[in-house]
């Protein structure tokens, strides 16, 4: 089954609302299997939503429409689909009853443009709406279902939870659809495709790929669809579980959360705690990782040690070391590590120092070369990235990275 959402409003072509109501839409459809051909906003101009429904109707067996059901006279959907489908606007008496109902609690008179709001289209299916005074709308055309519901979010969310969802399980045959989400990080999206290749080219056409990249994670979801939910999650799972032999330490979770709350849980999990010392990063890798509910229970304090002095004063990375190798340098970090953990005694410290950018590279450290360091109860390792010369995105990058680097030191630790 193929649908299309319409969306209706100027103010959503000028930029002055932004359109929620078709995302949440699309993600209601897609989860019963449901694919969406396109997504449209239109202005409330009576010839432009003729033109659309027309079209939609061509290629999509559901039309769903939200805006211009309200009250004023910018509100034009009603009576241009009372007119598209060739018929008159009668009064509801069940509709007016509601209207007078609502308004009424809310202490509001009754005037004809309330009144209004009962008029609908004399053989259109009306879904009733409780928490507004404009009802859904359903018409029939050959094969085909439209359904207009209110641009109000918390109307239209209310009338596809409780009238179309329902009725649209009804008309479908039983087809079960499954979407799983990898989470990795670490490799370009176009490097990831090559490397699974020959992984995608053996999915059974029934499983579909969809590469996702963000600059904080790349993620893969697959969407399969078929008569037996155990027989396609199995299936799912199983090539999955190939994903882990080729790409093992550039995946970090298996549902769609962010990095930090992956590393989260593995420290909670094991009674694990961590500080962090920061200098390209400027304390977003702790931002991070207290943006977590809970990080209280494993996050024990950070440093910002951006200049050499604060290097030294504040964490106790060795100046000659400084003076030797430069702030940017395994050795520094390695001291910037070792000096944060005792400094608040935790398992566990993350330490950082790069070029951010878009100035101050040499050509033996270029714009976005940056060193890592885990101090933890056995030692400190290191590792070098070189990113781009995009400070703010060199800056997210790192710090992701830098809890990646955390994480796999983690899972090594459970697998000893």
């Amino acid at each position: 089954m193929v649908a299309e959402i319409i969306t209706i409003g100027d103010e959503i072509l000028i930029g002055q609302t932004v359109d929620t109501n078709s995302n949440f839409i699309a993600g209601q459809l897609s989860a019963l299997g449901i694919m969406i051909r396109q997504i449209n906003a239109i202005s409330d101009n009576p010839e432009h939503i003729v033109a659309t429904l027309a079209n939609a109707e061509k290629y999509a067996d559901i039309i769903i429409i939200t805006g211009g059901l309200g009250p004023t006279r910018d509100d034009l959907t009603k009576k241009t689909l009372a007119d598209y489908f060739g018929m008159k606007l009668e009064l509801d008496s069940a509709v007016l009853a509601h209207v007078e109902s609502l308004l009424g609690g809310r202490g509001v008179e009754m005037n004809i443009l309330n009144k209004n709001q009962a008029l609908v289209p004399n053989r259109a299916v009306v879904f009733p709406n409780k928490v507004g005074t404009a009802p859904g709308l359903l018409f029939q055309k050959n094969e085909k279902y439209f359904v207009a519901l209110p641009g109000v979010p918390f109307e239209m969310v209310h009338l596809i939870k409780e009238q179309v969802l329902p009725f649209l399980v009804n008309l479908m045959d039983e087809v079960v659809v499954v979407h799983s989400t990898v989470m990795t990080i670490g490799l370009p999206e176009s490097t990831l495709a090559e490397m699974l290749t020959e992984w995608e080219d053996n999915l059974p056409s029934y499983i579909k790929l969809a590469y996702l990249p963000s600059p904080t994670a790349l993620k893969l979801r697959l969407s399969a669809s078929g008569k037996s939910r155990a027989l396609i999650e199995k299936e799912v799972q199983d090539h999955i579980g190939q994903l882990k032999n080729i790409i093992p330490n550039n995946i970090f979770s298996y549902v769609d959360e962010p990095i930090e709350v992956t590393v989260g849980n593995l420290m909670l999990n094991n009674n694990i705690t961590l500080s962090v010392a920061e200098s390209c990063t400027g304390g977003n890798i702790a931002h991070l990782v207290t943006s977590v509910a809970g990080s209280s229970n494993y996050f024990k304090g950070g440093v910002v040690a951006y200049s050499n002095e604060a290097k030294i004063d504040l964490v106790g990375v060795n100046h000659q070391t400084i003076e030797r190798y430069g702030a940017v340098s395994r050795e520094v970090v390695a001291e910037l590590a070792v000096g944060c953990k005792r400094i608040f005694g935790t398992d566990y410290a993350i330490a950082i120092s790069g070029i951010a950018g878009p100035g101050g590279g040499t050509s033996e450290k270029p714009v976005g070369t940056t060193w890592m360091a885990i101090a933890g109860p056995h030692g400190v390792i290191t590792e070098q990235f070189q990113f781009k010369d995009n400070r703010e995105r060199n800056i997210i990058r790192a710090s992701v990275r830098a809890l990646n680097l955390l994480r796999i030191e983690l899972l090594k630790k459970n697998e000893n």
